[in-house]
This record gives C-alpha cells, structure tokens and sequence, in this order.
C-alpha cells in the first residue's frame, strides 16, 4: 500500500507502506544508531514524533519479549530505507512489520531517507504527516501544518504511570523515580546497583516523595516541551529543599535546570542517537553517548555561583551535564543507561549510590 510522508514545509515523500494503516501526526527527527530500533521504538521521549532511521535496512533481526523500554512503542510513525521482511535472530517472535501493525504504528520503507535527513538538517525537525488514506499532498501538507507539534505541549501525561508501583523490592539504597516517561533500563540499572526502587507519577507532590523517606530520588526521561511542565519544575524544586541525592536524566535533567532558575530552547533538529560526543570538563575525557532529546537548557541561564556545567556536546557545544555546587545533585542530558548504544557512561549510576552512603 502506498504511502505518503508530507512536511509542513511542503516537502513530499511517497513510499510502501509495513505497518498500520491510516493517517498520523508528528514531527519527523532522524536517528544515526545502526540497531536497537525495538528500543527506540518503546522509548516514551519519543512521543509526538515520526523518526526516520539513517541506517538503511531495518528489521532483520525481528522483535522479541526482552528489549523493550517501556510496555509499548510511543513513536508516532517509522521511516526506513529498507524494511527487512525476513526476521532471522533465534529471539525473535514476530516480524517488525507485525508489530507496528499490532500497535497501529504506520510504517514506510523505500523513500529516499538519506535526502529526508539531509533536508531535515538543514530546514530543522518540522511537524508532518503520516497517510495511507489522503492521496491529495497538497491537503496533507495543510494537516501537517495545522497539527499541534511539540512546543508548549505537556506529553508527560501521556506516557506517565497512573499510579505507583515498585520495580525492585530488594536493595540497600531507597530510590524513588519521578515517572516522566521512564526507560525501563534506568530502573534495571538502578536495580543493578544495590537500589530499592518505587516509581511515582509525574504528578506527584514532593511531599508524597518524601514521605517514603527515599535516600536518593531519580528524575526521569520523557517527551516533549519541558517548559509545560511548570507543575513537575515546582516538585523537584521543593524537593532540592531536602538536601537528597538527586540524579536528573535528559528530560529530568532540563526539568532540575529550571528548577535551578534556567530556561529551555528547542534545538534546530535535535540530537537522536547512539554516537553522540560528550567531553567530560573535569577529566577531559570524552564519552560516546545515547542521546534522544530535541529541547536544551541554556547555558547561559543558570546561576554559575551554584551550578558548574560538567559536560558538553562537542558537536554543537550545548549543555550535556550539571552539578550543583553545595548539595548532592548532578544531573545529564544524554542516556547513561544506553538500550540501545554504547555503555560509556554507565558510571554514573554508581556515582549515584555513592551520593547515598
């Protein structure tokens, strides 16, 4: 079945269509990991947006029970090169296709992907439209436009749990994460390093926090604007008032920038990936690293009497990481927990158990 990719901007894609059927919204970004798309797919940040893969066949090792990131995928739509449609890994329990189709999920293959990333690059990420059933490009590039993008738009509530829950019962350390959109591997993680650890909702109070006397709270991932969310910004900067080890990661860490005073931007076509260059300030060290966020705090917004910026990009040198100066808080725009990408920066979780003994 033909399908059609039409940006606001009014660029036109066409090619088949793997997946679902029907018409869907978002903006369109593009990813340079070579696997882990069955992440990806499942990774909540990606909520409200179409991504386009620069590798060029994808699909060939399938989809299993075990690589997931959260209890469905959230992407809005999926653009490949090539969609593999033999599935070949003695995991796999269904072909990608199936599953985007499962989850009504469209997909596209045989469009020029190298040229969409290119345009994309240059014109930046842009809001567009998925379709299976409008043939008319020039009334879906009108939809593209009229559709709500991701500025000023709070996607948090529709990725967060509902309500608490426990991920592991047994460890030394209490953690509580802040469910913006989390990644299962943070919590596998966290788990890993000797922590006990209870998930609340977006929405919760500082006060709820606290009152499971938590050694250590964890801000999460997750989609969208992050200056709608003024009500998650007014918990954690209740919660600085405790004094505890906080650890903020990409969403949750330009949530903890605000609550700091600064203020966010959105990034021209974001970074989306797993070969990210992110040099350490203190050690000089460079990390390659998972990133997926299209929004950045300002640099300089924060208070340099109480913030000391510990991480940059070195590709377009923006904000990769913080500490606060007098309390127990540091916070990461990149993914340390990878799934997928390189585990470079894994070391950070324990840097977070240490801040608790």
């Amino acid at each position: 079945m033909k399908v059609i990719l039409a940006l606001e901007d009014g660029k036109i894609f066409k090619g088949e269509s793997f997946g679902a059927t029907g018409e869907s919204y978002g903006e369109v970004v593009f990813n340079t990991s070579m696997t882990g798309y069955q992440e990806i797919l499942t990774d909540p940040s990606y909520k409200g947006q179409i991504v386009t893969m620069t590798y060029p066949l994808i699909g060939n090792y399938g989809i299993n029970d075990e690589d997931v990131e959260s209890s469905k995928p959230f992407v809005e739509g999926f653009v490949v090169k090539e969609y593999s449609k033999i599935a070949s890994n003695w995991r796999s329990k269904r072909s990608l296709g199936d599953y985007l189709k499962s989850n009504g999920i469209i997909g596209i293959e045989g469009l020029d992907t190298r040229a969409l990333t290119l345009h994309i690059r240059q014109a930046g990420a842009m809001k567009a439209v998925l379709s299976t059933t409008d043939t008319d490009e020039a009334s879906l590039v009108g939809k593209a436009r009229r559709s709500r993008g991701l500025l000023g738009i709070d996607l948090v509530k529709e990725v967060a749990c509902a309500k608490r829950y426990d991920w592991s019962t047994k460890g030394k350390y209490k953690v509580v994460a802040l469910d913006c959109g989390i990644k299962f591997n943070i919590l596998r993680e966290l788990a890993k390093n000797n922590c006990k650890v209870t998930v609340m909702p977006a929405r919760s109070m500082a006060k709820e926090i606290l009152e499971l006397k938590p050694d250590g709270i964890l801000l999460s991932n997750g989609p969208g604007d992050p200056a709608a969310l003024h009500y998650i910004v007014k918990t954690v900067q209740d919660l600085i008032k405790a004094e505890l080890p906080i650890f903020g990661i990409c969403l949750g860490h330009q949530v903890l920038g605000q609550a700091f005073g600064g203020k966010t931007y959105k990034l021209k076509f974001g970074h989306h990936g797993g070969n990210q260059p992110v040099k350490d300030l203190k050690t000089g060290k460079v990390a390659i690293s998972v990133q997926n966020h299209g929004f950045c705090i300002d640099i300089d917004t924060l208070n340099k009497k109480e913030v000391e910026i510990t991480h940059v990009n070195l590709n377009d040198q923006t904000l990769e990481g913080m500490r606060h100066k007098k309390l127990p808080i540091f916070s990461v725009q990149f993914h340390p927990e990878a799934a997928p990408g390189p585990h470079d920066a894994e070391y950070l979780f324990g840097k977070f158990v240490d801040l608790m003994k």
